[in-house]
C-alpha cells in the first residue's frame, strides 16, 4: 500500500539520529502493523529507503514514528532525510514486516546495536502488552550515542540494560552462559554484532529457528572488491558484476525479473542455487556450514571469489 504521510514533528535524539512523527495527509487512521515492522520511503533519484516503526504504548493512530541516523560516509538517503522539514510530504509504501515476533511461549532475549534500537524497541512494547517475560541488551559505543536511553528506562524499568563499549561492553558470553533454552533470541544492529550473537547462541544450544535478526546496514562494497561474471544457467546469458554494483542490480538492469527484498542480506528471500564458482558470502542468512559447502548465496550482497559464478536462474 503506497499512501502520502507528513512529517508531524522533528526531534533530534543525539548528534546524528533524528526522530520523525508521521501523519497521514488526512488524518486518517494509519493501516495497522505488528512489531518489527518498517515503512519504505520514496526519496527521489536516491531511490527507497526502508525505516522501522517506532512503537510506544499509547501512540495515536493516525501517526507513527521512525528514526534515522544520519550517515555522512553513506549513499546519501540518510542524508536526503535530515534535510527534510516539518510539513514535509513523502510517497511511503507499508507497513511491511520482515522481522515479525514469532508466537512461542518461552521467553524472548532483545539483543540491539546501536539504531538497530529502533524494531527491538517496538518488540518490548509488543511483549509488555502481552505481559509476554523477555530482557532487552542495548549496545553502544558510548552513552552519548544511545537513543531513548531515558524513554526505554522508564517504559521497561528492570527488564532493560545498557552496554556502552567505552564502559561496559556488551558480553555475549556471560549473556547466554545461562539461557533458557526455550528462549527466542531477536538481534538487530551490525553485522559484526549480529554474527557474534548468532555464534554464541548456537553454542548456548539455541536452536536456529530460535534465532531471529535484522541487518541495519545496506550492503556495503569493500576494499580489493573486483570484477567477475555470473552465467544465467538457464540462458546462457553472461553478466559482468563491477566492484562497485550488486548482481542484484546488475541482472536486473539487464532485464532479468528476480524476487529481492531488504538488499542487506538478512531476509533470504533472494537465496540462489550456485551451480559452479565459489561464492564471497556477505549475508547473515546462511549458517557457516552452508557458507562452507558453497551451494547457496543471496545475491543482494554477496560476491565471487572465483572468476565466474554459474547460478540456477
Amino acid at each position: 500500500m503506497t499512501q502520502e504521510l507528513v512529517i508531524d514533528s522533528l526531534r533530534d535524539l543525539t548528534d546524528r539520529i533524528r526522530e520523525f512523527t508521521l501523519r497521514t495527509a488526512d488524518d486518517a487512521p494509519l493501516p495497522p502493523h505488528s512489531a518489527g515492522a518498517h515503512l519504505t520511503f520514496d526519496l527521489g533519484t536516491l531511490g527507497t529507503r526502508s525505516y522501522s516503526l517506532v512503537d510506544w504504548a499509547g501512540d495515536a493512530p493516525e501517526t507513527c514514528r521512525i528514526a534515522v541516523q544520519r550517515e555522512a560516509e553513506g549513499d546519501g538517503g540518510s542524508m536526503r532525510m535530515h534535510e527534510l522539514t516539518v510539513g514535509d510530504t513523502l510517497s511511503v509504501t507499508g507497513p511491511k514486516n520482515d522481522f515479525p515476533l514469532a508466537d512461542h511461549a518461552g521467553p524472548a532475549l532483545l539483543l540491539a546495536g546501536g539504531i538497530g534500537i529502533t524494531p527491538i524497541l517496538s518488540m518490548a512494547t509488543a511483549l509488555t502488552a502481552a505481559n509476554r517475560p523477555f530482557a532487552l541488551h542495548y549496545a553502544t559505543r558510548s552513552r552519548g550515542v544511545m537513543a531513548y536511553e531515558v524513554e526505554l528506562a522508564a517504559a521497561f524499568g528492570a527488564a532493560v540494560t545498557f552496554h556502552h563499549d567505552d564502559v561496559a561492553p556488551l558480553n555475549l558470553d556471560h549473556l547466554f552462559a545461562h539461557v533458557d533454552p526455550a528462549t527466542h533470541l531477536y538481534v538487530c544492529g551490525p553485522k559484526p554484532m549480529i554474527e557474534a550473537a548468532r555464534a554464541a547462541a548456537t553454542t548456548a544450544g539455541l536452536p536456529d529457528a530460535h534465532i531471529h535478526f535484522e541487518l541495519f546496514t545496506a550492503a556495503q562494497h569493500e576494499a580489493g572488491d573486483t570484477a567477475f561474471e555470473v552465467e544465467i544457467a538457464s540462458t546462457g546469458e553472461v553478466f559482468v558484476i563491477p566492484p562497485d554494483k550488486t548482481i542484484v542490480e546488475v541482472l536486473e538492469a539487464g532485464g532479468m525479473d528476480l524476487i529481492y527484498d531488504c538488499q542487506r542480506g538478512d531476509c533470504g528471500i533472494c537465496q540462489t542455487t550456485v551451480i559452479s564458482g565459489i561464492p564471497d558470502h556477505r549475508d547473515v542468512v546462511l549458517s557457516e556450514a552452508e557458507k562452507a559447502e558453497g551451494k547457496l548465496m543471496q545475491i543482494c550482497v554477496s560476491r565471487a571469489k572465483s572468476p565466474r559464478l554459474v547460478l540456477d536462474l
